[in-house]
């Protein structure tokens, strides 16, 4: 036992902390601050205490354990900067800290760790880095792991047909075939989206002219042509069936070995594929019942625009995109709302001063023309359409200039730096390995040294206690084998 040579209270005596092989020495009023936490209970008759060097060891982060200790003597918590959130807070439960005592002017570098820990668990839920599932994971999805048999290997033909088709059509990256199947979809997607533009061009459409025969007076007569209508060339036609079918078969295909039907009739994408592969159908079948007029129905044509976003399942940046915006929706929520708000304000201003002159030029009639008139001032787009043409309404006019620059820019930074974090992640990812090394729990135990016992002469540390080891030695007699154990007693040099 430490014997206080100075004649100080116990309360008072000094405490050495060994941390990770780096010494630290407080006192013990010192740790008492903080009741019930691990440093304000240490005693002598604990594990982690070392008799011999009259020290309380622990195998922890030494940079972290200095700010702890810190906490201790000035009542005020800084996060290190030179380790990683999770870690601190690691240490922080292991000596009993709370982690909102951390100071204000530390926990937004504190607090960042969690925003990191949020995007890669989005990023995992979005299998962008995902190569090819492994066997165990297929089994997963389709809810076969349960079973015993399947988990083996065991499966039916028709079974592991579905899990071979499902990775084609799900998992472009898992094969060549898979690789090829997603060309060929890319390339029939962009010949639809592509024919779908041209046959709007006039030199691509066939014009249908008819005769009629005109009087010009009782006796005479003269065929006139009049326009009767427009066709695409028979050749688009040709082009939209062969996509269309290569779309019908892929959506049916992916339908039927899909893990999960009601997701996968759930999914936006899966939604857009079909109503454009429907209504190119449901068109051709109209156009076969000679409804003439299409002008409505082309308009709906447009959803196989849409395609493209099919895209968005082999390029992993498209999928980050999709995923910040949908992120920074509140962000992208306020903007509209403020803008909107600054919209009605600088309208009602500006129809008010533009009639207050009684000018008879004056272009604002009503607030709704003053209101389309400050949406495009605002997002600077600027038709000229309408204009105030008085002093007081060309000043508001600028103001609201002004306010709408202001008011656009100053929320866009945050999208951009979600993108930003997203993206940077998804890079760092994909240089990650995909296997790494396991580091299991240590096996060893720690046994108490023996306290110092004596001195001699103040030269020599001698122990006084008791030593046994354990000799294990084979012999033979009469064809057996006998153990014995001796036992050696250690004495004084």
């Amino acid at each position: 036992m430490a014997v206080n040579l100075l004649g100080n209270s116990d309360i008072d005596a000094r405490v050495i902390l060994n941390v990770g092989g780096t010494r630290f020495e407080t006192l013990k009023s010192t740790l008492k601050k903080l009741p019930a936490t691990r440093l304000s209970k240490l005693t002598e008759q604990l594990s982690y205490y070392d008799p011999i060097l009259n020290e309380y060891f622990f195998d922890r982060h030494p940079g972290v354990f200095s700010q702890i200790l810190n906490y201790y003597r000035t009542g005020k918590l800084h996060y290190p900067l030179n380790v990683c959130g999770p870690l601190f807070e690691d240490e922080l439960s292991y000596w009993g800290l709370q982690r909102e005592d951390v100071e204000p002017c530390c926990w937004m570098t504190y607090t960042k760790h969690r925003s990191t820990a949020e995007t890669l668990s989005i990023l995992d839920s979005l299998e962008l880095d995902t190569v090819r599932s492994s066997k165990q994971e297929v089994l997963k999805k389709f809810g076969w792991d349960d079973n015993y048999d399947y988990a083996q290997g065991r499966l039916p033909k028709y079974k592991k047909m579905m899990m071979i088709i499902w990775q084609i059509f799900e998992e472009p990256r898992s094969s060549t075939v898979a690789k090829v199947v997603t060309v060929i979809s890319i390339f029939f997607i962009l010949v639809s989206i592509l024919s779908f533009v041209l046959q709007t061009l006039s030199m691509f459409r066939i014009t249908e002219i008819d005769f009629i025969n005109v009087y010009i007076n009782k006796t005479t007569t003269d065929r006139t042509p009049t326009l009767n209508r427009q066709q695409v060339h028979p050749t688009f036609d040709i082009v939209e069936w062969i996509c269309n079918s290569w779309f019908i078969f892929e959506i049916v295909m992916r339908f039927i070995v899909s893990p999960n039907k009601k997701e996968f009739c759930k999914s936006t994408l899966n939604i857009i594929d079909f109503l454009a592969t429907f209504w190119f159908y449901f068109t051709w079948a109209l156009i076969k019942l000679n409804v003439n007029d299409n002008e409505a129905l082309d308009l709906l044509s447009t959803i196989r625009i849409m395609r493209l976003f099919k895209l968005f399942n082999h390029h992993p940046g498209l999928k980050v995109i999709i995923t910040s915006m949908q992120y920074s929706s509140s962000v992208l929520w306020l903007l509209i709302f403020f803008v909107l708000i600054a919209v009605a304000v600088f309208a009602s201003l500006i129809y008010y001063a533009e009639r207050m002159t009684k000018n008879p030029d004056n272009m604002f009639t009503s607030i709704p023309d003053a209101l389309w008139f400050n949406m495009i001032t605002m997002s600077t787009i600027g038709y000229g359409d309408y204009y105030p043409k008085t002093m007081l309404g060309m000043l508001v006019g600028a103001v609201s200039t002004v306010a709408g620059v202001l008011i656009i820019d100053l929320p866009m930074p945050i999208i951009v730096e979600t993108f930003a974090n997203f993206y940077t992640h998804l890079r760092a990812r994909s240089k990650l390995p995909k296997t790494r090394r396991k580091i299991g729990p240590a096996e060893l135990t720690v046994k108490k040294r023996t306290p110092i016992s004596a001195i001699d002469h103040g030269q020599n540390l001698k122990l006084l206690g008791q030593t046994t080891t354990t000799t294990t030695t084979k012999s033979s007699m009469f064809g057996s084998k006998t153990m014995i154990n001796n036992n050696l007693m250690s004495s004084m040099a």
